[in-house]
């Protein structure tokens, strides 16, 4: 049954209301006769629908409904107001700040019951949607993970334990590659491990105002040496420096040259995997209207339109018909650091023709000398 918390000064206006859910089955009603209160219950209980008059003592309902929106264990309660106003300032104002509905005193029981009607269902599809969001990344997880992590495990396992028992019959050459293979599933076993804890960290820093406002006062001079060389470094390292055409615009960018370097390497990354040797990878910069537009084009394999409207973490696409190297996580990392950055991360994709993806951020033009 459905938890309801009524916040209403007026105690008959209260009673009413309360009588009123009984008698229609609502039995796990919570009940405060100021807006501090309200806040306090809605707190501890969590529950389903908050009903709030507007006009209170203490704290008024905007006041309540603002404060509860800035909690993240609040924020997607349901809220009904109800207000003796019908000014329309007065409705923009409550909707403004994330009102679900209005409901105008004296109402009638049949307009109050249709509005809890219509909130609790309209809630609980949304409770339905999420945990079927959060049971398919489950799920995503579970065959990521031991997937990713067994593979390189196995290098490592393996030709360890066959050196170590070898030892006596190996020439140095055999022992140099099979060092070389332990190293490499080191490395992509440390970088899974690095991925997976930078999604977690910056899933928590979605949820902070501050640490959002100490990301967004980052600044970098675009681009730097640094960054220009991990381009072609990593082209290089696939024998496809030929492949490369980079043309980037000098400006100042608001982000710190770490997370930009974890973004241009995650989308180069991509590029590179998943477009043929011998195909251009596009690498070029836009800055229009105080917005840098970073654009990494490549002609491989692409995504359908299906593809990247589910596009999420520890996601990928067609494992059955490609062998792929890595959880998928890279462009999801680079998406929400251009969206925690103020900005935003977009794909165009015609498969097995063209992909374009696409980092907007904002920036400003570096002063002439």
């Amino acid at each position: 049954m459905s938890k309801i918390l009524v916040i209403e000064d007026d105690i008959n206006v209260r009673q009413n209301i309360l009588e009123l859910l009984h008698s229609e089955g609502f039995n796990n009603i919570l009940e405060a006769h100021n807006g501090r209160m309200g806040v306090q219950l809605a707190q501890a209980e969590i529950p389903d629908l908050i009903i709030c008059d507007v006009m209170m003592p203490e704290l008024d309902g905007h006041e309540v409904l603002k404060t509860l929106r800035q909690q993240p264990e609040t924020a997607m309660i349901p809220l009904i107001f109800l207000t003796a106003k019908s000014d329309k300032t007065d409705f923009r104002q409550g909707m403004a700040l994330g009102a679900d509905d209005y409901v105008i005193k004296p109402f009638t029981r049949v307009e109050l019951l249709t509005a809890i009607s219509c909130r609790l269902e309209k809630h609980s599809i949304i409770k339905q949607h999420s945990q079927q969001k959060l049971e398919n990344l489950r799920n995503s997880i579970a065959l990521s993970l031991p997937h990713e992590m067994r593979t390189p495990l196995n290098g490592i396992l393996g030709f360890s334990q066959f050196m170590m028992e070898e030892s006596e019959s190996l020439d140095a050459g055999t022992i140099r590659d099979m060092a070389e293979s332990i190293y490499l599933s080191g490395e992509r076993l440390f970088a899974l491990i690095q991925n997976f804890l930078l999604y977690a960290e910056l899933e928590i820093i979605a949820t902070d105002s501050e640490q959002i406002k100490l990301l967004q006062s980052q600044n970098t001079l675009f681009p730097t040496l640094l960054l220009t060389n991990i381009i072609t470094e990593k082209a290089i390292k696939v024998g496809r420096k030929a492949d490369l055409q980079v043309n980037l615009q000098p400006c100042n960018v608001k982000i710190s040259l770490e997370k930009l370097t974890k973004i241009i390497e995650e989308l180069v990354d991509n590029a590179l995997k998943f477009s043929p040797a011998g195909s251009p990878i596009q690498i070029n910069t836009e800055l229009v209207n105080n917005t840098l537009t970073l654009n990494f084009i490549d002609y491989g394999r692409g995504m359908t339109a299906t593809q990247i409207a589910e596009l999420g973490a520890y996601q990928q696409f067609e494992r059955k018909l490609y062998e792929q190297q890595g959880s998928g996580l890279g462009l999801i990392i680079a998406k929400r650091l251009a969206e925690l950055h103020g900005g935003n991360l977009k794909i165009k994709s015609q498969p097995d023709e063209k992909t374009i993806v696409q980092v907007m951020l904002p920036a400003s033009t570096l002063p002439r000398k």
